[in-house]
């Protein structure tokens, strides 16, 4: 990346960055543009962030929108470059413009830019261009970054706030138990009191803290960094999603979302006759669940490549599609709407989904409430001990003497 700042023949100066093998390269394409040079140097420190989701999401909405209308491609590239206020994104449409108009063939381009795009949508932002039914494919592609947006929110919406309220909860619990517990129990230090079993047992932890606390962090750090580290290894990512699917009510909202969008992603590419092996990997890798995306890659596809075995007995053997979707995909097989079949299976999943996805959120957020009048119930009875606690007459006295 190279850092330039040029001179307009009307006298107005312009800063800029252009990705080049050299600087001698930028600057002899900026002097062909008419534009005096007043400087070019390399950019050090390149780091970029990818574009919000919504700004991708907006781009392929947009291009779908006006591939509809007959717009030819490199200019939607050159509109939708002009009105982007994202620098990465900007940059991107930009590079793939050029790349498009030099002759590179446009899977690669948009390949090039996955970094920025995401594979999947690269690879099937490139398979479209390559089509017939480019308009379409894009329409396919926005809904999918849309769904996924959606999905996304709803599980931070359905978990991400209810487990920071559990965690502050359980942190003010601790709080009290450990300090304000021993504070108050002080005061009656030098009394023979008759400490009460919620009491002791309260006491007991904020000793066993106390002398232990820093082992508490220290293993309580080490088990997030090991967690977050197995979790991102290939192994740890496919057991994470296996696992994932066998959760109670969770599980099954899970699988039935991944399974929407392999249904619609392989109603987009499916081909109705001929070789659909590179169809069932595509869908099977957008998923977003490795899992199922392994089932799929090595049983079968393995199945129809290798034994010859039918489109709807290779999906079954795999163990990760619901009955269903098999037995809606036979009878699209048998009548030779397999394609059509996909469809309405994206469609009735998204549906159950929606109103499965409300239903777990409202579940969650009664947990959450009963959870949380239970720690303020049992620190009411903790504390009701503590108020209740009182030295009798003469052990005061004799305190005194």
């Amino acid at each position: 990346m190279f850092i330039y700042k040029v001179r307009h023949p009307s006298g107005e100066v312009a800063r800029g960055q252009q990705k080049a093998y050299a600087a001698e390269e930028v600057k002899t394409a900026l002097e062909r543009m008419g534009l005096e040079v007043l400087k070019v140097e390399r950019k050090w420190v390149d780091f970029q962030m990818k574009p919000p989701t919504q700004d991708l999401i907006l781009f392929v909405r947009l291009s779908a929108n006006m591939l509809r209308r007959k717009l030819p491609f490199d200019e939607i590239l050159v509109l939708l470059a002009a009105d982007t206020t994202n620098a990465p994104l900007k940059q991107m449409l930009r590079d793939l413009s050029s790349d498009l108009r030099s002759g590179m063939d446009a899977r690669q381009a948009f390949m090039k830019h996955q970094h920025v795009l995401g594979k999947f949508t690269a690879y099937m932002l490139g398979l479209a261009a390559e089509s017939g039914n480019m308009a379409e494919m894009f329409e396919a592609t926005a809904k999918y970054l849309e769904r996924k947006d959606e999905f996304r929110k709803n599980v931070r919406k359905a978990l991400v706030m209810p487990a920071i309220t559990l965690l502050i909860t359980i942190a003010a619990f601790v709080w009290y138990v450990w300090s304000i517990v021993p504070a108050m129990m002080g005061l009656f230090t030098n009394f023979e009191i008759d400490v009460p079993l919620l009491t002791r047992s309260s006491l007991a932890f904020a000793g066993w803290m106390d002398n232990n606390y820093w082992w508490v962090i220290l293993l309580s750090i080490a088990a997030i960094i090991a967690w977050i580290t197995f979790a991102r290894t290939t192994r740890g990512q496919f057991l994470i999603h296996k696992y994932m699917l066998k959760i109670p009510i969770l599980g099954d909202l899970f699988h039935k979302l991944n399974l929407e969008v392999f249904c619609r992603v392989f109603s987009v590419l499916y081909a109705g006759s001929g070789e659909n092996e590179e169809v069932m990997k595509i869908a099977a890798e957008s998923t977003g669940n490795s899992f199922i995306e392994h089932q799929v890659k090595t049983i079968t596809v393995p199945e129809m490549m290798a034994k010859g075995t039918d489109l709807i007995q290779s999906m079954q053997m795999s163990g990760v599609f619901l009955p269903m979707m098999i037995a809606r995909f036979r009878s699209g097989s048998e009548t030779g709407s397999v394609r059509e079949s996909a469809d309405e299976m994206a469609d009735l999943y998204e549906g159950e989904t929606q109103m499965k996805l409300e239903m777990v959120v409202e579940s969650i957020k009664l947990g959450v409430a009963f959870f949380i009048s239970f720690i303020v119930g049992l620190l009411t009875v903790l504390s009701m001990e503590t108020a209740f606690m009182m030295p009798t007459g003469s052990e005061i006295m004799m305190q005194a003497k």
